[in-house]
């Protein structure tokens, strides 16, 4: 079966995000002063085959922690569906 994993990856939140701060400062500058706190991460979107979705929920995890993911400086959440 063909499985998609769709996947967020975000800088922990003890860490400065100085993309997220600059998008944040800009906020102001366009009329929109109410929003504030922005982080900005990256969204990872995945096909695996798989025989069922423990399969695939265990080789997306695997992908994560290996090389989607620096757990040092960022975390993780996915959800996986069957196409």
């Amino acid at each position: 079966m063909k499985f998609r994993a769709e996947i967020d990856v975000m800088p922990h939140e003890a860490l400065l995000d100085p993309q997220g701060k600059a998008v944040s400062n800009s906020m102001k500058s366009v009329g929109l002063p109410e929003i504030e706190g922005v982080r900005i991460g990256r969204h990872v979107r995945l096909f695996v085959e798989a025989a069922s979705t423990e399969e695939a929920d265990a080789k997306v995890e695997a992908a994560c922690k290996k090389i989607l993911c620096n757990q040092i400086m960022e975390t993780y959440t996915y959800q996986i569906h069957q196409d």
